[in-house]
């Protein structure tokens, strides 16, 4: 989005682009069925969710955590843990949502939104609600020269293809913490699915103005990983309701962009 385009006409287009969303639901199908040869790319991928057409409780709860986290809207996260916890996610699930956040919206938002957590977890214990702890990786992360290539093939599994450029040329080290912080250290996680790092990705990156490359590039990676159109707009419709309507329309021109490039080639 254009840093010379006035304020109010950039809400004005993501306020028409969430509403475009809620009036072109029944278009869904249409881009669910050329979605569809899309698959899954992570043996740890959830399979009811890479073969259906709709997000669980589960899945759609990661959206708003993912969203008011990155945010920085306690209150909001506060009421949306809750409701994730409810879902069906685990103390591990969110706990992994939000370490992963530091990757996106930097260490302060990352380590509030687990401070939040840890308030939300007691506050339910003295309720007597027992929640399902998770659980941990299943194997070592490696480390040196190690979780480099792990990471690097992780990004490239996950983007599709060799990840380069005249970026990445001018500013190599920024390639090596990517593949050794983000898609080493976090994506070698494998107790949380790619599917759901990833509707927690758009989430963090649906709330943070100015980060529309990096949106439309999560859009394609959310897809390589096995979500389908439909489950996207979903995510969408999930942001209009929970969370907020300048959320929604980032997202929404994120995901119509990119399959408007899918369509082109």
């Amino acid at each position: 989005m254009s840093n010379t385009m006035p304020i109010k006409a950039q809400k004005d287009k993501l306020k028409t682009a969430a509403l475009t969303l809620v009036v072109g639901v029944a278009a869904i199908g249409v881009e669910v069925a050329q979605a569809k040869e899309s698959q899954p790319m992570n043996p740890n991928t959830a399979s009811a969710s890479s073969v259906s057409e709709t997000l669980t409780a589960r899945q759609q709860a990661i959206v708003p955590i993912a969203a008011f986290a990155a945010a920085g809207d306690m209150a909001k996260l506060n009421s949306s843990l809750h409701q994730g916890l409810d879902a069906g996610m685990t103390v591990s699930d969110t706990r992994e949502i939000l370490v992963q956040l530091y990757a996106y919206a930097g260490f302060p938002r990352s380590l509030n939104a687990l401070g939040e957590l840890m308030k939300v977890l007691e506050v339910r214990k003295q309720r007597g609600i027992q929640d399902a702890p998770g659980r941990e990786p299943s194997r070592t992360i490696p480390k040196g020269d190690a979780l480099l290539d792990v990471g690097t093939a992780n990004q490239t599994k996950l983007s599709g293809g060799a990840v380069q450029g005249p970026l990445f040329d001018f500013a190599p080290v920024a390639n090596e913490y990517l593949r050794t912080h983000l898609f080493g250290d976090i994506f070698e996680r494998d107790n949380l699915d790619w599917q759901s790092r990833e509707l927690a990705t758009v989430g963090m990156l649906s709330a943070l103005p100015g980060t529309d490359s990096q949106l439309q590039a999560h859009m394609r990676i959310s897809m390589n990983v096995g979500l389908t159109a439909g489950q996207l707009r979903q995510l969408i419709q999930v942001l209009c309701s929970r969370a907020d309507a300048d959320m929604a329309g980032r997202a929404t021109l994120a995901l119509d962009s990119h399959l408007a490039t899918v369509k082109g080639k």
